[in-house]
């Protein structure tokens, strides 16, 4: 009798940890907490002169990322929370040829080389690649979506791919 009331007991324990570990890391990730938010691929609608995302993504998923086929070819964009607020950058690390940044809590952190950026200003705090801030793209919000110019999606790519 003793030895199942303690198996029980453990199990129990054993499943209240798990739900506690779950709970935790989902509303760290989506609050903008410390927990590491890998980008998750999205589709923008483009047309001439502007590209848009919905909201909702970014509300969703907290971290976005995306490809713009452009003048100058594709060029790669991340939008994410970041205390409450949107943020729109580039999304390429030109020295070590990536695409790509997970948020963790208050930087982004290249996903090849482990350079770690502000994620507020997109400035360079540590790494090999600190000189290629990731520059912010202008945006305003419309109808449910984020919608930027698409010289300024190119601008921002420009600015981000020349060291300082």
């Amino acid at each position: 009798m003793n030895r199942k009331l303690i198996i029980v007991s453990l199990l129990a324990i054993i499943v209240s940890i798990s739900a506690l570990g779950c709970l935790d890391s989902e509303s760290s990730a989506s609050a903008g907490g410390s927990g590491p938010v890998k980008g998750t691929w999205i589709e923008p609608w483009t047309s001439a002169d502007t590209v848009s995302i919905p909201v909702s993504s970014v509300e969703r998923y907290t971290n976005v990322h995306f490809k713009v086929n452009t003048d100058i070819g594709e060029v790669s964009v991340m939008a994410y929370k970041l205390n409450d607020e949107v943020q729109v950058r580039s999304n390429v690390c030109p020295p070590c040829g990536s695409i790509g940044f997970t948020l963790t809590g208050d930087v982004l952190v290249c996903d090849s080389c482990g350079t770690v950026f502000d994620a507020a200003t997109g400035e360079g705090i540590r790494g090999g690649c600190v000189a290629y801030p990731k520059e912010s793209i202008p945006y305003t919000i419309s109808d449910g979506n984020i919608v930027m110019n698409m010289d300024d999606v190119v601008t921002a790519h420009k600015m981000t791919v020349e060291a300082y």
